[in-house]
Formats: structure tokens, C-alpha cells, sequence
């Protein structure tokens, strides 16, 4: 079942094909015009062209994952082996300890080759923090159907596992599948948090799934919700395919991230909806090849590439998609934040075709990132952005700068391109900022971007809308650290 919800389906799915065909066909319409004005183009027009043409090849394939079909356990079990965790002693009343069950469960189906590890329906199992993991025989399944929960105190935590709740690691060709539920408990993580009360410590909580050091996965169905911190991590894979999650926790719950993916390449996020109290997606340093598509994001912080560079690290993300994704009440849309200091480079971004509903800074870079209760000093390194496209954007700013490009001065943000923007605030006008940030626009861009195309700094304040039309949108370092 597919959690996409926008009413209009076929503004971003039947005529998908159709609006890629008129946005090739603007956009060479586009530079030939350009061409026929300027005559010979200059080096910084021939830049702009490789980067537009860059820009549209810039695609991840999504069906390159060998991945097998759901098992049938009606019909001869699929040709799948049983590995039932009730078998192993589960209780499933959502009290008894059913930690041990699993673990055993566990050691059986990953030694054998096409087994199920099964969390059948209708039953609440309490597991605490647990390491699953491979190699494992081939074939394996992970069928959570049941409902898995984690201990409510965190004083009773196990702390040798201090930031592992359900960790997966070392495995190959493993689905995870069902319409189960992975839950928590976070209540008491969020209330002890020092983004909650000033007084308490600031420390790490758990991540509620965690899949590590893993290739050629599939995750499918489930739902994750009231994570202690993060709800699903994935770190340093390839080739993932998570299709139709749900993920949510309290638009209130400090730093639980929906899902974080970070060291990992060849990652795909398809059909997911999502509602946090931090970024519905984050995406940190060493990933490449990620690609979201029709998101649904809201509440939270929005779609963000880090952050990083924090404490003077290097951090490096490139080729990301956004493809159709629908935001509301969000604290942000579609961000990338680093952090004063850092080194490393984002490049090859591409956000797309994406709706927004009362959402605060909708288009925002920040290399001024400071998620600290002191102020940050200023630095001259950061991490550099280029190549960064905007295209198909639109919908209700809740702030008056709908755009905002606050680059580094020592290290200016370059090859900003927005296509196709329309941002409007119910109750006033709306404007973008830049600072040392370098780019051009194309179609409509609304509000308007000119202090893009020079080094000044500050808004362009805009009071009356172009007259065109817009098209319409048709382990260390896997933790969250609170400061």
C-alpha cells in the first residue's frame, strides 16, 4: 500500500513521462534562445549549459537490485523455511521479556538458507537492545508483522548498547517486509533530553532500526515510530530500496530524525511517509546516489542534505534526487546545512517537483549551521556546495525570505539553479537572500532571484509576481548528537 497522498495523482505520476519530455524540450528551447542573443556565449554561459545538461542526466537507476517476491505462508510457505519466533519461546504480551526468543530465532534462520524469520500478527513482543547479525544464508527473509516494542525506561537500558536498539548488520540479499510495527517507546527519552529541559544532560538515545554495513537490501511495509532518537538508520550500505514505510514520531520529539542515511551508496526511498520531530530525511557525509521519490514529509524539519562539517570535519555528499514530494508544517523544505569549519564538498543536487503547505524556509542552504547552545565562532574553512538545482517548486511560505542562500564568504556556494519556483505567503510578500552564493534562473522564479547572478549581499524584496506561468509541479557517526 502506497501512503502518497496527493489528490492530483496524475500531475506527478500519469504525466510524469509527458513533463519530462516539455522540460528537455524547454530547455533546449531555452539555450538556443540564449545562444541566438548572445552569439558567442562566454566561459561562464558555456558553464551554465554543461550544468543544466548535467543537471538532466543526473538520474539513479531503481531496479538494479536483485530482490525477491513476498513468500506466500498460506501456500506451501513460498518454498521458504519457518523460523517463528513464538517457537522459541516468545511470549508476545507485550510485558514478558522476549529478548532471549529472538536472539535464538535469529541464530536458526540466519544459518539456514531461504528461511523467514517470522513476528507473526496480533501480538506486542518486548525486546531489548539486540545486535542481529551476518552473514547470513541466502535468502533470508525478515517478515514483521506482529508489533515489536522497546523498553520504556531508559534507566534500565543496557549500556554497552547505548545507541543500538533493532541493529542489523552485515547482511546481503535480506528483505525486510510485513505491515508490522516497530515502536520505541520514546516518551521518556524525549522528556529526559536537554532540548526538552535546559537542566538535564545532553546525551545519545537509541536508534529504533539501524541496518549496517549491508548490501542489495529491500524494506518494505513496515512502520517505525516513537523512536528514543532516530528512527531508522541506514550506514555504510549499497544498494538499499526502502518502498512504502512509514515513519512517525511527535512533531515535538527532539532529534528523531525519520530516516538518516549516512556512509551509504545507491539508496533508494520510494513511497514513504513520513512525520518527525527532526529532518523526515537526513543525509551526511561519505553518501552518494541517493534518490527520494514521492516523499511525504510533514511534521518535521524537512528534506536535508547534513549537516555537516561539524567540529572541523570533512563531510562529502553528492548526486542526490528529490523527485515528487509533498511537504506540510514543516519547519523547513528541501535544506543542506553545514557547519563553519568543516571541508568536503555537496554537488550534484537535484530537488524536484515538490508541493508545499505552510512550510518555513521552503529553498534554504546554510553554511552557518549552529545547533548549539553557544554561539559558534566564525571560520574561514567550510564545505563547498555547487551544482545544486531547483526545479518545480512550489506552494505556501510561512517565512517572508521563501528562499535563502546564506553561503560561506570565504567559500561562496556556486551553481545555484532554480527552474519553475512559485512561493507565496498568505499575508505578505516574499523574498530571497543571498550571500556569496552564485547561480541564474530559468522559466518563472518567484520570488525572484537576481542576487544570485552578482556578489552583493543581501534580500531582494519582491511586491508583484512575474506575469508567467508557472508549470505546474506535475555507529559514532550514525547517532544524532545533542549539544
Amino acid at each position: 500500500m502506497s501512503y502518497w497522498i496527493y489528490t492530483n495523482q496524475s500531475i506527478f505520476q500519469t504525466e510524469k513521462k509527458k513533463e519530462q519530455i516539455m522540460d528537455k524540450l524547454f530547455l533546449v528551447s531555452f539555450l538556443g534562445l540564449l545562444i541566438a542573443a548572445c552569439g558567442v556565449a562566454g566561459n561562464m554561459l558555456d558553464d551554465n549549459f554543461n550544468l543544466l545538461r548535467e543537471a538532466e542526466d543526473l538520474d539513479i537507476a531503481e531496479d538494479d537490485v536483485e530482490l525477491f517476491e513476498i513468500p506466500s505462508w498460506t501456500s506451501e510457505r513460498g518454498g521458504k523455511v519457518l523460523v517463528n519466533v513464538d517457537s522459541f519461546g516468545a511470549v508476545g504480551d507485550g510485558v514478558s521479556d522476549d529478548t532471549q526468543a529472538f536472539r535464538k530465532a535469529w541464530e536458526t534462520a540466519c544459518s539456514t538458507p531461504k528461511s523467514v524469520f517470522l513476528v507473526p500478527p496480533g501480538r506486542s513482543y518486548l525486546v531489548n537492545a539486540t545486535k542481529f547479525k551476518g552473514p547470513c544464508a541466502d535468502k533470508l527473509v525478515v517478515q514483521i508483522d506482529g508489533t515489536i516494542v522497546a523498553p520504556d525506561e531508559p534507566k534500565n537500558w543496557d549500556p554497552d548498547l547505548a545507541r543500538l536498539w533493532l541493529d542489523f548488520s552485515k547482511l546481503h540479499g535480506v528483505a525486510f517486509q510485513g505491515n508490522g510495527v516497530i515502536d520505541g517507546s520514546g516518551g521518556k527519552w524525549w522528556a529526559s533530553s536537554c532540548k526538552k529541559n535546559k537542566s538535564n544532560p545532553c546525551r545519545g538515545a537509541p536508534t529504533a532500526l539501524t541496518i549496517d554495513s549491508s548490501s542489495s537490501i529491500k524494506v518494505k511495509g513496515l512502520t517505525i515510530q516513537n523512536s528514543q532518537q532516530m528512527n531508522f538508520v541506514i550506514s555504510k550500505s549499497e544498494s538499499v530500496r526502502v518502498y512504502e514505510v512509514r515513519v512517525s514520531s511527535p512533531g515535538d520529539s527532539p532529534n528523531t530524525d525519520g530516516i538518516h542515511i549516512t556512509g551509504s551508496t545507491n539508496v533508494v526511498l520510494q513511497d514513504c511517509k513520513i512525520g518527525t520531530g527532526d529532518d523526515c530525511i537526513s543525509i551526511v557525509n561519505a553518501s552518494s546516489a541517493i534518490k527520494m521519490k514521492r516523499i511525504y514529509c510533514g511534521p518535521g524539519h524537512g528534506v536535508s542534505i547534513g549537516s555537516l562539517g561539524k567540529d572541523n570535519s570533512m563531510g562529502i555528499v553528492t548526486k542526490v534526487v528529490l523527485d515528487t514530494a509533498f511537504l506540510r508544517e514543516t519547519s523547513n523544505g528541501v535544506r543542506i546545512k553545514t557547519w563553519q569549519g568543516g571541508s568536503g564538498y555537496v554537488r550534484g543536487v537535484r530537488f524536484e517537483n515538490v508541493r508545499m503547505e505552510d512550510v518555513a524556509n521552503p529553498i534554504i542552504i546554510d553554511q552557518f549551521y549552529c545547533d548549539s547552545p553557544t554561539t559558534c565562532q566564525n571560520q574561514t574553512s567550510a564545505v563547498q556546495i555547487s551544482q545544486i538545482m531547483y526545479r518545480n517548486i512550489s506552494g505556501i511560505t510561512k517565512s517572508t525570505e521563501a528562499m535563502k542562500f546564506a553561503c560561506s564568504d570565504t567559500v561562496p556556494c556556486l551553481n545555484i539553479v532554480l527552474s519553475n519556483i512559485n512561493l507565496e505567503k498568505k499575508d505578505g510578500t516574499v523574498e530571497t537572500y543571498c550571500n556569496s552564493a552564485q547561480g541564474f534562473g530559468y522559466g518563472v522564479v518567484h520570488p525572484s532571484a537576481d542576487c544570485l547572478s552578482s556578489h552583493d549581499k543581501g534580500s531582494i524584496l519582491i511586491d508583484q509576481k512575474e506575469n508567467a506561468e508557472l508549470v505546474e509541479p506535475t555507529r559514532d557517526h550514525i547517532a544524532h548528537t545533542e549539544l
